[in-house]
């Protein structure tokens, strides 16, 4: 009886460990309590820019940005064929086919904090979101 509860646990611990290993890669980026800015934020120019990776899904799927600043979301493809390429933010109408390779940087209209912009792929499948914090 012994060695069947034990081996049950290997068992276990073992298919634990294969999910954890085999998830898809959905980052999302814990914050602190103060809202610093993600770290896929930068400022350039007295711009802030907003990178994502898009293939598969969106990366990160949230992010924490600045309020009341300049923004570029740069969305960048690599080998990018399935429908992430195809990125749609209905807040500000943006509609576009992304390139299978390379980056795409879309000017978006300063937000107010406390505003959360969404984006996702033409399906509805992918999504990713901006906080913008004060």
């Amino acid at each position: 009886m012994k060695k069947i509860i034990i081996s049950l646990g290997v068992v276990a611990v073992i298919i634990t460990a294969f999910i954890a290993l085999n998830k898809p890669n959905s980052k999302t980026t814990v914050y602190s309590d103060n809202s610093e800015p993600s770290s896929n934020v930068s400022l350039e120019n007295g711009q802030q820019i907003i990178t994502v990776d898009a293939k598969g899904g969106y990366t990160p799927r949230t992010t924490i940005a600045k309020a009341d600043t300049p923004t570029i979301l740069r969305v960048r493809t690599s080998g990018t064929f399935d429908c992430s390429s195809a990125l749609r933010i209905p807040a500000i109408k943006y509609s576009k086919n992304l390139p299978p390779t390379g980056t795409t940087d879309i000017e978006l209209p300063k937000q107010s904090a406390g505003t959360t912009l969404k984006a996702l792929c033409s399906m509805g499948m992918y999504n990713f979101s901006i906080q913008f914090k004060g």
